[in-house]
């Protein structure tokens, strides 16, 4: 397939803040006596918009987690988290090469909220590559792993759903892209994968699936 637009995943895709804030959020859910192993924290979680990951572990913390899960679960969160994208934040390795390669319009469709995503964008300089076209799921009613946001940001290009090519790292946007009728490429390289993580986008509906950005061609 030739594109006509890609539309990229941000967190563990754009930039390495996925791995970051997954140790922030794990931390502070360990506390709570909310522990999870790999598969089942990346699987269930990442790719979601704040109100379903907060829906979902407040009904995992009403069956297992200890004490009052607090109302500031996300603010706490988001507070350390941002702390440490003042240092550690990084664009991944081999993206902005591949940017630069691309004629083709482009744009962002996250879960992360939109102050979020400017900051990220912004710290590690990549939001001149995609200007206005940078979306959130506070754009739609329905986050992923509904089609909603995808389907938003294609309209926002003016290109046709199956025209485009989604590149995500979480199941949750692998389906909302699929859902979308978008060809998605499932990508691994952003530092928080588990070994299991590939096959897992794969089985969701991802047509390929790479470990990284030098690897990887849009035909054009």
């Amino acid at each position: 397939m030739t594109p006509s637009a890609i539309i990229f995943d941000c967190d563990g895709v754009l930039v390495n803040s996925e791995v970051l804030v997954i140790d922030v959020e794990r931390r502070f859910l360990a506390n709570l006596g909310l522990i999870y192993d790999d598969a089942e924290y990346l699987t269930r979680f990442v790719g979601t918009s704040d109100p379903d990951f907060v829906a979902a572990l407040q009904a995992d913390h009403a069956v297992r987690g200890s004490g009052k899960f607090p109302d500031d679960f996300l603010k706490q969160v988001r507070a350390e988290s941002f702390h440490l994208f003042t240092t550690d934040l990084r664009a991944v390795d081999g993206l902005e090469p591949l940017l630069a390669s691309l004629s083709l319009p482009k744009a962002v469709a996250s879960s992360s909220t939109v102050r979020s995503l400017q900051r990220k964008l912004s710290l590690t300089g990549l939001a001149d590559w995609f200007g206005e076209h940078v979306y959130s799921a506070e754009h739609v009613v329905n986050g992923k792993p509904a089609p909603d946001l995808f389907l938003h940001a294609a309209d926002m290009l003016g290109h046709t759903p199956s025209d485009c090519i989604v590149v995500e790292d979480s199941v949750h946007g692998v389906m909302a892209g699929v859902a979308a009728g978008m060809q998605v490429w499932g990508f691994t390289g952003g530092g928080h994968a588990d070994a299991g993580l590939g096959e897992r986008l794969a089985k969701a509906g991802a047509t390929e699936v790479y470990q990284s950005f030098h690897d990887m061609r849009f035909g054009v």
